[in-house]
């Protein structure tokens, strides 16, 4: 890890073994958002990435709830783009669709508005963290029934040992930090 803003970034994720539960590792954002020139660090490689990436051929990010809220209007903004989102059903008001998912411990669900999007625009969804995929793979089936293309999905974390970005493809995954 030799890139300056990456260490920045990756020293402010603290590790908070066994919680929420015995055997767990959980991975803290909240001294990255805590510190302005880690958050700013965080936002810049992602920006860059999907620039190298994806060049203009971005029309918006979608950020998932809620964490994703934190990162995706700020990614959207450096990248002078708009931001959609993508909430817990019953969140958001209006016509929307939904899609149900497997979580660890039980069942949930995500909407977003049947006119966030038109078809054929090209999206990229982030979030704070991939784990098993499930929330992520769930936003990409419901970005598909608006027509709308996902070019790639984006975190900032990645627990590369639950094979989330497995569950993802063929769309691409990038990650600024990976983590077992």
């Amino acid at each position: 890890m030799a890139d300056p803003e990456l260490q920045l970034v990756a020293r402010r994720i603290r590790s908070f073994p066994d919680f929420p539960t015995p055997g767990v590792v959980f991975r803290d954002i909240s001294p990255l958002l805590k510190d302005p020139a880690s958050f700013r660090a965080a936002i810049g490689l992602l920006a860059r990435h999907l620039k190298a990436t994806h060049g203009g051929r971005i029309d918006y990010i979608a950020g998932l709830d809620s964490r994703g809220f934190l990162f995706g209007p700020s990614l959207a903004q450096e990248l002078g783009l708009g931001c959609v989102l993508i909430r817990k059903r019953g969140k958001l008001p209006g016509p929307t669709v939904w899609a149900s998912y497997t979580l660890e411990y039980g069942q949930a669900e995500l909407e977003i508005q049947k006119d966030a999007l038109e078809p054929g625009q090209r999206v990229v969804v982030v979030d704070d963290l991939l784990a098993t995929g499930g929330t992520m793979h769930a936003a990409c089936e419901l970005l598909g029934r608006l027509q709308a293309e996902v070019l790639e999905c984006v975190s900032l974390v990645e627990l590369t040992s639950l094979k989330g970005r497995e569950k993802l493809a063929p769309v691409p995954f990038f990650s600024l930090l990976q983590y077992e």
